[in-house]
């Protein structure tokens, strides 16, 4: 009997152990159970057919100045600051003083030229008159001898009669002949003589004429140089803070930038793109500007071939009017649009994930309490939208949201 019980209890031992052992194995292939994720915190969306405008964005940007619009005023002189009129971000006009400056050497240059200027004029009207008078006498002159020559080339000819009638000799005639030929040949002579004279006067009181524009043009720049000492405007905008602020007091160079002036209603956009979407930028592209109190469209007009940070400077033109409140150096946003995909399948872009590439994305039940892991080649992105190309129908419900966390799982419970 004893030896029945024990060889009972060994064969429900070893019956227990391959229960055991049976179980263990069935629970290990077991799947594991679906964590469950709150629905109210993914971010799913629709997959859908139809256009799709490839776009990217710059989250990053500034309105600047455009460069036809900065008035950089320069001292055209060595001079020192006495009086500040204006700060920077005050309205002006062209005509607005800025700043008073003073340089005594120039007003001294500007008191010597005024000097030279009517020296020079008071030489040519001297040069001027004496040579005019000059010219008279000898005008006189000359008319002298035409009056001479025309009196004995008339004579010769009464002469040639009587020699021919035999009243005077032909000796008397040669004589008063070639007494009128030396005074028609001095006619000439001092006809050249009065022409070269009249040339001489030219060429004299154009050197005397050339000294004077000279003078002039020195006491145009020294009064150019004295006007500017009193800083204008220039151009109707506002007062920009320089990088060096000059101070009351202080001695500029020629040269040195003592103001700046920008006209508001001439801003551009500057833009950081990433630079791997900056290579599918061209000038010329559509664009939009959010100032974030409205939106102004715009198109490119540059690309910055240099890349710092990992971004490229885009340079955007604002084709509409700008709303109030933008000023050089406000924050805004812009979305540059590249191309129009004409029906394709898409869907919201991941946040997880590049374009041309394959993705790991869950995509809902179609009564939305689960999700399943499904790979997702897909093509060309945009802003909001990437183009699906395998693993999704239209119709289909995939979750956006970062799923990182879930990694290990190929299921989920939505509630």
């Amino acid at each position: 009997m004893k030896k029945q019980k024990q060889r009972r209890l060994i064969v429900w031992a070893g019956i227990g152990v391959v229960v055991l052992t049976v179980a263990v194995v069935l629970v290990s292939r077991l799947k594991p159970a679906a964590p469950v994720v709150d629905a109210s915190t993914v971010w799913p969306d629709t997959v859908k057919r139809g256009d799709m405008i490839r776009q990217v964005r710059g989250s990053t940007g500034l309105l600047v100045p455009r460069e036809d619009s900065i008035e950089l005023i320069p001292a055209l002189t060595d001079a020192t600051v006495v009086r500040i009129r204006v700060l920077p971000g005050t309205i002006v006009k062209p005509d607005t003083i800025l700043m008073d400056m003073v340089a005594p050497e120039v007003e001294q240059k500007l008191q010597d030229a005024q000097l030279q200027v009517k020296a020079a004029e008071a030489d040519y009207k001297d040069k001027q008159a004496t040579l005019q008078s000059t010219l008279m006498e000898k005008k006189i002159a000359a008319a002298q001898v035409a009056t001479d020559a025309s009196t004995d080339e008339r004579q010769a000819k009464i002469d040639e009669q009587l020699n021919k009638l035999g009243v005077i000799s032909g000796v008397a005639y040669e004589k008063s002949k070639s007494t009128a030929d030396q005074l028609g040949a001095q006619h000439k002579l001092s006809l050249q003589n009065l022409e070269l004279n009249e040339k001489n006067i030219e060429v004299q009181l154009s050197s005397a004429q050339t000294k004077i524009d000279q003078a002039k043009a020195l006491l145009a720049l020294y009064q150019k140089q004295s006007g500017a000492l009193q800083v204008k405007a220039g151009i109707a905008g506002v007062v920009a803070p320089l990088a060096t602020p000059v101070q009351v007091g202080q001695h500029v160079l020629a040269g040195t930038s003592v103001a700046e002036v920008i006209q508001q209603d001439k801003l551009k956009a500057a833009l950081q793109i990433a630079e791997t979407q900056a290579r599918d930028i061209s000038v010329g592209l559509p664009a939009s500007v959010d100032t974030h109190n409205g939106v102004i469209p715009g198109h490119v007009t540059r690309i910055d071939p240099a890349v710092v940070n990992g971004t490229r400077t885009v340079d955007v033109q604002l084709d509409g009017a700008l709303p109030p409140g933008a000023v050089p150096n406000l924050s805004v946003d812009g979305t540059i649009d590249l191309e129009k995909l004409h029906d394709v399948l898409k869907v919201g872009r991941p946040a997880l994930g590049n374009e041309n590439s394959t993705l790991s994305l869950f995509k809902e039940s179609p009564d939305h309490k689960g999700a399943v892991r499904v790979q997702v080649k897909v093509g060309r992105a945009s802003v909001n939208e990437i183009q699906v190309i395998e693993g999704l129908n239209e119709g289909d419900t995939v979750i956006l949201s970062d799923m990182s966390r879930y990694d290990n799982v190929d299921r989920i419970r939505l509630e």
